[in-house]
């Protein structure tokens, strides 16, 4: 009798089994692949110089960095008068949108929504930092510094958009 209701016991596990596995959450929508090919410094030119565009059109000062999809450094500026500090912070977030193959943003909205450490180790998690993208794929990454976050979000998006 005891062994009986030991293995009832146990099918009743494992009929219950496949059921969980059913509920899990969908997997997160995909971020684009990298492309093979790395931005040029010709594409690099043209992306700093819409993004200085958008900044002095709105009086800001900003550093502004361009790295290839594996975070090297392909053109940086800093234009008149932009605060030293930027610099550093300008690089890390076009690191983190290339590293994580996604906007610095998504990390600050995780952050604000409490579904995301704000000591995440290697990310910079706040606007600023786009994926550069050719035909759908990285080549790159855009870090602005040296405004408020949601102004730098706003200059880094502008100079992405040069290139879709």
């Amino acid at each position: 009798m005891r062994k009986s209701l030991t293995l009832i016991a146990a099918g009743l596990c494992l009929a219950g089994a496949p059921a969980l596995a059913q509920t899990a959450p969908p997997p997160p929508a995909p971020h684009p692949a990298y492309s093979g090919r790395v931005i040029t410094l010709a594409e690099a030119k043209s992306v700093v110089a819409a993004a200085e565009a958008v900044a002095r059109k709105n009086g800001w000062s900003m550093v502004i960095t361009v790295v290839e999809s594996n975070g090297a450094v392909v053109l940086s500026e800093k234009m008149d008068g932009a605060q030293y500090g930027s610099e550093e912070v300008a690089l890390k977030k076009a690191r983190t949108a290339a590293n994580f193959r996604r906007p610095t943003s998504e990390f600050q909205n995780a952050v604000k929504a409490g579904t995301l450490n704000a000591i995440f180790t290697g990310a910079m998690a706040i606007e600023g930092g786009e994926l550069l993208l050719v035909d759908g794929k990285i080549v790159g990454a855009i870090g602005v510094s040296g405004g408020s976050a949601p102004e730098d979000g706003i200059v880094a998006r502008a100079a992405a958009a040069t290139l879709r």
